[in-house]
């Protein structure tokens, strides 16, 4: 009986890991799709030296492409 319930409890395991990769997949799939739709656009939208929020703060991107990152 134990034997019995261990299969399924590895296979309930398994069923809900693969369901959960599915579903990040998909996430990966649409979000590479909805940027190649906008040519990139909606990378850089935050960087708008318009925007109010950012300006008195600094007037860098939130996210930029070209900044390399190095840990200490």
């Amino acid at each position: 009986l134990l034997s019995l319930l261990q299969k399924w409890a590895v296979f309930a395991l398994s069923a809900g890991s693969s369901l959960g990769c599915l579903c990040c997949l998909l996430g990966l799939a649409v979000s590479i799709g909805l940027t190649l739709g906008s040519q990139g656009r909606a990378l850089l939208a935050p960087c708008a030296v318009s925007d109010i929020t950012l300006a008195p703060i600094s007037r860098e991107c939130p996210f930029d492409p070209t900044r390399v990152y190095v840990s200490p």
